[in-house]
């Protein structure tokens, strides 16, 4: 295995950085979209929780592949777009619906006289979410937020389904090369490994930190 590695050692790592590249892109996308319309789930606007709900149930009960060839083949024929950009694209919106619901329920453990007391100080619906509540919310759920973050880095992998040159793209196309159905897959999961259970650790020392603190 380890000469196995040392031969494709470019492909490995070269799959290793875009993996990186779009767990990145798709954290910063999905956090950015998961907060919005978690805000468009408790606005005191009908039509903005209904729109808010609409794509969140409809995001999370549509399967992570299914979206990202939606983007691979049906978006292609309108606008050119990268196996890696379709596979980003799919794993920053289905992972935005769950991170929306977690900020939500964040949002809804927030006492809600923070909410009034910032209204009744002068501050608007928005200004208060953003100073008072909103700080609350995501420090109460830091954990789940991280648990999103690690499933996000291994659901990267879809990737390999649009030819996205990530780790398990590389791991397919040098199986096939090498008739080695075994060594590639191991050392990917390797790869995974260090991505994930430095985060998974230091999401459990957070969460007993947080706990110490309440």
């Amino acid at each position: 295995m380890l000469s196995l590695f040392q031969t494709h050692a470019h492909d490995f790592l070269a799959g290793f950085g875009w993996t990186i590249a779009s767990s990145v892109l798709a954290l910063i996308g999905s956090l950015i979209l998961g907060t919005v319309f978690a805000l468009m789930e408790v606005v005191p606007n009908k039509a903005a929780n209904i729109i808010g709900r609409i794509y969140i149930e409809v995001l999370r009960n549509i399967p992570l592949l299914v979206i990202t060839m939606f983007f691979y083949v049906v978006i292609a024929n309108v606008v050119k777009i990268s196996g890696f950009a379709a596979g980003t694209l799919g794993l920053t919106l289905y992972t935005s619906a769950f991170i929306a619901e977690t900020v939500r329920a964040g949002i809804n453990a927030v006492p809600h006289g923070q909410l009034e007391g910032a209204l009744s100080n002068g501050l608007s619906w928005w200004q208060g979410m953003r100073y008072v509540v909103l700080p609350q919310a995501f420090k109460l759920v830091i954990p789940p937020l991280g648990n999103q973050f690690i499933n996000l880095i291994k659901n990267s992998s879809v990737l390999a389904f649009v030819a996205g040159m990530d780790l398990m793209y590389q791991a397919n196309m040098i199986s096939q090369e090498t008739f080695d159905t075994f060594g590639p897959f191991i050392i990917v999961a390797i790869f995974y490994l260090i991505l994930t259970m430095p985060m998974s650790y230091y999401m459990r020392y957070l969460e007993t930190k947080l706990n110490k603190e309440r």
